[in-house]
């Protein structure tokens, strides 16, 4: 059995260090125009929107709670763009964990106009392309059949990456996310992590972005989002 487990937590260590090297450590894009530069040092939500409850600004944060059983809460805020580089902190403060997602809300070939996200958990970031993975018409209702189940997870190969981590509930990290063309890069506290490339992160128009928290609470501040130009390799 030592064995056995030896050779597991190689293998895993492996698959995480190739996992890390394949990180591009250079930035993707340029930031180009500011969309988004949300602070919350007001008492209303502002531009942002409670399209499942519960959200709320409190003591200078934005603060997601999830208040409906069948779903988490959702708060969204406009900013259009193809390519781009999203900012912000959070802190867990009782979420098992929040969802950071583009949509295009006019298209309809998936689930919500969901296009990619990035899926925080205590113990793991993912990165998912939503078009063409899990949240594609097809797939999304072949996996909520249990008798096609298992067919739907096999056409999410390619589609999504996992990277562990140690998160805390009750501090902050800062996390930016970088999507250039059909890639993108996420860093946690200044750190490449994380990278996926798939062909539905180069949808053309991300119009909406939206935090989807799972428990309770999540708190985020300083969002920046930005419009970008993807780096040219001479730059």
């Amino acid at each position: 059995m030592k064995s056995i487990s030896c050779r597991i937590l190689v293998l895993f260590m492996a698959v995480t260090a190739c996992a890390e090297a394949d990180v591009p450590s250079a930035p993707p894009v340029a930031k180009g125009k500011l969309l988004v530069s949300d602070d919350f040092e007001r008492t209303g939500l502002g531009d942002w929107r409670a399209v499942i409850p519960t959200f709320t600004v409190t003591n200078g944060v934005l603060v997601g709670s999830q208040t409906r059983a069948d779903h988490g809460s959702v708060g969204s805020v406009k900013a259009a763009f193809k390519d781009g580089v999203i900012e912000f902190k959070f802190r867990l403060e009782g979420s098992a964990g929040f969802n950071a997602v583009c949509d295009d809300k006019a298209f309809k070939g998936s689930h919500a106009g969901h296009i990619c996200r990035v899926a925080v958990a205590p113990k793991q970031i993912r990165l998912a392309d939503d078009k063409e993975g899990a949240m594609r018409n097809d797939i999304f209702e072949m996996r909520r059949d249990p008798k096609r189940k298992a067919g739907g997870d096999k056409l999410l190969a390619g589609r999504g990456v996992s990277v562990p981590v140690q998160l805390e509930q009750h501090r902050w990290y800062r996390l930016c996310i970088e999507i250039a063309g059909d890639a993108m890069r996420v860093s946690l506290d200044d750190k490449a992590i994380g990278h996926l490339k798939s062909p539905g992160l180069a949808h053309p128009t991300k119009s909406d972005f939206h935090f989807t928290v799972n428990g309770k609470d999540a708190h985020f501040d300083e969002v920046r989002i930005y419009a970008a130009e993807t780096v040219s390799p001479g730059r």
